[in-house]
């Protein structure tokens, strides 16, 4: 099954909900950084995060932006997600290896470290719109819920998981939900709502058990009206291109694209996203030099 997304109602609309699932996305974002088991699971919370709030933007040329910087091994790293359901991402260092936690799992706090997260809506305004929080548990999950109070004042949980083939390294499960509080919602549907998030494990034992996003709001939201609004493709997609990359190569300036081509070197540039290489040859620069004159 390919990736997807649902959107969902639930208590009268007093409860909005998505829920995703994301193995696909994270297996291809794990296969083009080559990225180790405990970036995989950092990097494709986030991507899968990056999905769903992508989802609440509301215009079509709307892109989100979620960075976090901190002071593990792994350094940071980025992702952007359109309302379209495409998403990409990379980690600043993606080769981190650690032990397992106390608790046996990949050690996603450890390799974060101490730091910030910040979230970046750029809708077409004169300033985009940003919001940074400290990290709380560096966790991402519970980190993003923290945001949402905080910078947005919605009362939120989220929940993202990754797990990973131990033979293999590749991605075996991914996905995850975030539900949202109206501020017209009762104390009872809120009750109601901790008690439901009480009896539910984890992200990836849904999965495991072959739950789609829609049975996992199922899950989630059981004794609700849940309705399901919409339902979307997601993708790890990324818009870079050789032509996008020659204008990055004009910005650069005149002096710097003649110093290339007197050295008679062809020029390679990597797209950070998706980590794919472009070469420039010698005759290709003299081209790009010409525009640079204009």
């Amino acid at each position: 099954m390919s990736d997807y997304l649902v959107r969902a109602t639930a208590a009268n609309a007093q409860i909005r909900a998505f829920a995703v699932s994301s193995r696909d996305l994270v297996e291809k974002a794990r296969s083009a950084h080559n990225t180790s088991p405990v970036v995989t699971a950092a990097l494709g919370r986030l991507l899968t995060a990056g999905c769903m709030m992508g989802a609440m933007l509301k215009g079509e040329k709307d892109v989100l932006t979620l960075q976090v910087n901190g002071s593990g091994p792994m350094k940071g790293m980025t992702v952007t997600a359109d309302s379209t359901g495409r998403v990409k991402g990379y980690a600043k260092v993606p080769d981190v290896i650690l032990p397992a936690n106390e608790k046996g799992k990949l050690d996603v706090a450890k390799a974060v470290g101490i730091g910030v997260l910040s979230v970046i809506k750029d809708m077409g305004l004169k300033e985009p719109y940003a919001g940074q929080v400290a990290l709380q548990t560096s966790e991402i999950a519970e980190d993003l819920t923290y945001y949402f109070a905080t910078s947005e004042q919605v009362p939120s949980c989220v929940g993202l998981g990754v797990l990973m083939n131990k033979e293999t390294n590749t991605v075996k499960q991914a996905g995850g939900f975030i539900l949202q509080l109206m501020p017209f919602a009762d104390d009872s549907v809120i009750n109601k709502l901790e008690e439901n998030l009480k009896n539910v494990s984890s992200v990836t034992g849904l999965l495991e058990e072959g739950k789609s996003p829609e049975q996992i709001l199922e899950v989630l939201l059981e004794g609700f009206d849940l309705e399901i609004t919409d339902n979307r493709p997601v993708e790890f997609y990324c818009n870079c291109s050789k032509k996008r990359v020659e204008k990055a190569l004009i910005s650069i300036g005149k002096k710097e694209l003649e110093g290339l081509i007197a050295e008679g070197k062809q020029a390679e540039l990597n797209c950070h996203f998706c980590n794919t290489n472009y070469t420039f040859q010698v005759e290709e620069l003299k081209e790009i030099l010409k525009q640079a004159k204009r």
